[in-house]
């Protein structure tokens, strides 16, 4: 068929499904490469069909070159099938060149006869030559001969197994399906427009797709059905004959037979026992042919492949395949979605949960216990709706990776070395938006640890290595995020050569970079125009690439990190959120507007009150700072970063600290109030906002106000955090840290409703637990509760130390502080719970008379008893709550 006149729609479908099949042609060579002469035959087979496939389509769209090139592909991959050529590096190179050659051709389809395909074909040419021995060959091609004599090209694929087997013939199921329901209406259509070339055209492929696909398959009265069918539609798509009512009638009589026939395939995957005759003698009836005794059916002539003949195997030798009785038919059980309706569902979803957090919001305010019951099932449904429509848009970060055993591998032998690549976590899932976003770069990523991080197997011997360097692939989720990190064992970086270029470059001075630790020197690969190449190169050298790859990677949302190791290697963590669409965040207040902070970023909320608000916030070199848990947080206030000024009335006694991280390095955000969290749908910012790095986005609030997502890291970079004055901060605060840390500890204070305070180290402790007075039980002379799953002896603070705490609160519930330690768990009663501190243990005022005491301290101003918990735990099996542990 003349390429102008090929219907648009089946030449859309060819390239669609010729790059489906070329895309996994990479990593099945590159298998089939490392497993040599005895490797994966069934690779072999594999891209043998795929090639098989397209040189068919390519012929039946008169595609010439593709065509062609397809064929020396399909010659030489056969010749390997019948171990003519034995594979090598040389061999698979050729192929997988051919084979790059063949997607550009499928790319600019239109104009693919006007390529140049001679070199490509001839070496692929001088391989076939090489077949071993010419007995071997002769017998190949007789044996060939024979099998092109019976038409059956589809017998060149040696059996696959079961498993292989059985996914293809379910593909073919569900097409079939699909492609029957479109065509027993465009057969009803027809019979009142039977001149339409676009139906007839549509008619034919379906039943032409149909033949091909059982045929490979081995269904041989489905092929026979079909290819009778398929004729007389040829007939009538040429014009040498007319649409009547028999013809119809015979045709519809076919889909349903088909039909009949795919139930069959389903059950006992062979469609043995289908009785086509009756139909195929109306078929023939209707075209006005001979009877089938006196015109015997042929199969489809090898250049006419349908481009679904792809299945993995002939399904005749596997009767024996377990088949699931009670599962859906597969026609019905999976359906085809572009991806941009399911875009368009995603941001329909993201407008179903700003309505779902308005009326949640509303219903707050309310006493209706009826429209309470309503919302609360609304906003059920929205988040079971929402991960949902989530699910359909994660992928497995392996789509990403499939072509970079191919980038390895050429990278590899351009510079002389040798590299494995290694993967592992391939199936870790996020968002399809962030899988494009990573994939340029991953893969500069790779490029540069092959480049500038494994050394030449020569270097590798001198320093007692493998020859052969090792790049691993390593995915997973933390925290609510994906953690992809690419390991070399290579070289590491030369840390001395990168602060010395930082410094010829102009990005540092000579100071600075004395000063800089080799963690902040590691970071510096990532400046503008940094690099340490000698020459440019088509690998590196430019000083553009480390750069793109960290702001397209924060663009994002994400953060990245280098860690190396003299002679070991390095690693480089890329943390990436799982989605961009819609995010848990935490909603703050300043100035009386809001503003939403992602909480993947979030690690905890500090509150400062009366004297601690003025006395905690400290000052080095003129930053504030605030001492957590012994080490100094740099702190950065939100109204000084945004410009604005604090309202009058904003009380002076309390500090509002929101400790985030940012690159694995910590710092407060003050804020005047914190509210609440909230799932949050992001949108983008106008390009008149974008050049403001304190933010990431926005998103419309559940009252309908808009508020702004704050940008974690770019509010660290635009404060300074990351640079000279935060390194100084931190080299203060070490040097205090190293005279205090040693003596400083966090008590947990609570007391017995009287004028005594006890302190419990909080090291200790595994959680506050509120339990209410009904849960408690006796056993064994003492009381205890039912917690996780086991009983918990419950110790009283107040039988312990003397007195009673007081029990006459109208609360139901109790305080309890669960111990636990290896072995030993109890739950302490306590009156009242009253704050965590950090203080000095040095402070103590010596050993206490009372054995279930560690000592006494000051703490807030008041004399505190400090406990001892492993006492306690030690008499808690074994004495009753009433009795003090003495």
């Amino acid at each position: 068929m003349a390429m102008d006149t090929a219907d648009a729609e089946l030449l859309a479908d060819f390239v669609i499904e010729s790059q489906e099949g070329l895309a996994n042609i990479e990593q099945q060579m590159l298998a089939i490469e490392a497993g040599g002469d005895e490797g994966e035959p069934e690779l072999v087979n594999a891209v043998f069909r795929t090639m098989h496939t397209i040189k068919g389509t390519a012929g039946f769209l008169g595609l010439d070159r593709i065509g062609s090139l397809a064929h020396g592909l399909e010659e030489v991959l056969d010749a390997m099938r019948n171990r003519q050529l034995a594979t090598s590096s040389e061999l698979v190179t050729t192929i997988l060149s051919a084979a790059d050659c063949m997607k550009g051709l499928i790319d600019a389809v239109e104009t693919s006869n006007e390529a140049e395909i001679g070199d490509y074909v001839a070496a692929l040419q001088s391989h076939k030559v090489e077949a071993r021995g010419a007995s071997t060959g002769a017998a190949a091609a007789n044996a060939a001969d024979a099998r092109h004599a019976a038409g059956r090209t589809e017998q060149l694929a040696e059996p696959a197994p079961a498993s292989s087997a059985s996914e293809a013939v379910r593909e073919f199921l569900i097409e079939c399906y699909e492609n029957l329901d479109r065509m027993e209406h465009e057969l009803i259509e027809l019979e009142q427009n039977p001149t339409s070339d676009p139906l007839l055209r549509g008619i034919f492929r379906t039943m032409h797709t149909i033949k091909g696909g059982a045929g490979f398959l081995g269904l041989g009265e489905l092929e026979k059905l079909a290819h009778v069918a398929e004729n007389l539609l040829s007939e009538l798509r040429d014009g040498t004959r007319t649409l009547a009512a028999a013809t119809t009638s015979a045709l519809l009589a076919a889909v349903g037979k088909c039909r009949e026939g795919l139930a069959l395939v389903e059950t006992n995957h062979s469609d043995r026992g289908l009785d086509v005759e009756g139909v195929v003698r109306q078929l023939i009836l209707a075209g006005g042919d001979a009877a089938p005794s006196e015109k015997p059916v042929e199969p489809p002539p090898p250049h006419k492949t349908a481009p679904h003949d792809q299945p993995a195997a002939p399904a005749a030798g596997h009767e024996s395949t377990t088949v699931d009785k009670h599962a859906p038919p597969a026609g019905e059980s999976t359906i085809r979605v572009d991806v941009g309706l399911l875009d368009k569902l995603m941001t329909r979803v993201g407008e179903l949960v700003l309505a779902r957090n308005q009326i949640v919001q509303y219903t707050s305010r309310l006493e209706d216990a009826a429209f309470v019951s309503t919302a609360q099932r609304l906003n059920l449904i929205t988040t079971e709706l929402q991960e949902s429509v989530m699910k359909t848009r994660m992928q497995p970060i392996g789509n990403v990776w499939t072509k970079f055993p191919r980038v390895v591998r050429d990278l590899a032998a351009q510079l002389g070395k040798q590299v494995r690549i290694e993967m592992e976590g391939k199936e870790t899932e996020l968002d399809k938006t962030i899988v494009e976003a990573i994939k340029d770069p991953l893969t500069h990523l790779v490029r540069n640890s092959i480049d500038h991080g494994i050394e030449p197997p020569t270097v590798r011997a001198q320093k007692g290595k493998p020859v052969e360097g090792r790049l691993l692939l390593r995915a997973y989720h933390e925290g609510g995020q994906v953690n992809i990190e690419i390991t070399d064992d290579g070289a590491g970086l030369n840390l001395d050569r990168i602060r010395q270029k930082a410094v010829e470059r102009g990005l540092i001075s000579t100071e600075q970079a004395a000063r800089l630790s080799d963690r902040d020197a590691a970071q510096l690969i990532f400046a503008p125009g940094f690099s340490t190449a000698e020459t440019v190169t088509s690998v590196s050298g430019r000083g553009v690439g480390m750069d793109v790859v960290k702001t397209n990677i924060e663009r994002i949302g994400g953060a990245i990190d280098v860690r190396s190791v003299s002679d070991a290697g390095a690693t480089v963590r890329i943390k990436i959120p799982l989605t961009l669409a819609i995010i848990p965040a935490l909603v703050v207040t300043n100035d009386g507007d809001r503003y939403a902070i992602p909480q993947v970023s979030l690690l905890e909320l500090v509150r400062l009150e009366g004297a601690d608000a003025k006395r905690n916030i400290e000052f080095v070199h003129g930053a504030p700072v605030y001492r957590l848990r012994g080490k100094l947080l740099p702190l950065v206030y939100l109204s000084e970063r945004l410009g604005l000024t604090r309202p009058a009335d904003a009380a002076d006694d309390v500090v509002n600290i929101v400790v985030l991280r940012a690159n694995d390095r910590q710092f407060g955000l003050v804020v005047d109030k914190v509210n609440d969290t909230e799932e949050i749908v992001v949108k983008p910012l106008s390009h008149q906002l974008k050049g403001l790095s304190e933010f990431a986005g926005a998103t419309i609030m559940g009252d309908g106000a808009i508020a702004l997502i704050l940008d974690v890291m770019g509010l660290a970079v635009a404060a300074g955090l990351a640079g000279e004055m935060r390194e100084q901060t931190l080299a203060a605060g070490r040097a205090d840290d190293g005279k205090t840390n040693a003596r400083r500890e966090t008590l947990l204070v609570v007391d017995l409703g009287d004028t005594r305070r006890f302190a419990l180290p909080t090291s200790m402790i595994s959680r506050l637990e509120r339990v209410a007075r009904s849960d408690i039980e006796q056993a064994d002379g003492r009381e205890v509760i039912q917690y996780r799953g086991d009983i918990m002896p419950l110790v009283r603070l107040s039988s312990v130390f003397g007195g009673a705490a007081r029990d006459n609160r109208p609360s139901d519930d109790i305080q309890v502080v669960v111990y636990a330690d290896q072995n030993d768990r109890f739950g302490l009663v306590v009156d009242r719970i009253i704050d965590i501190v950090e203080t000095d243990s040095g402070a103590s005022s010596g050993k206490p008379a009372d054995d279930n005491l560690l000592g006494t301290l000051v703490i807030q101003q008041r004399v505190t008893d400090v406990v001892d918990l492993r006492r306690l735990a030690r008499h808690s099996r074994s004495n009753k709550a009433g009795a003090s542990p003495t």
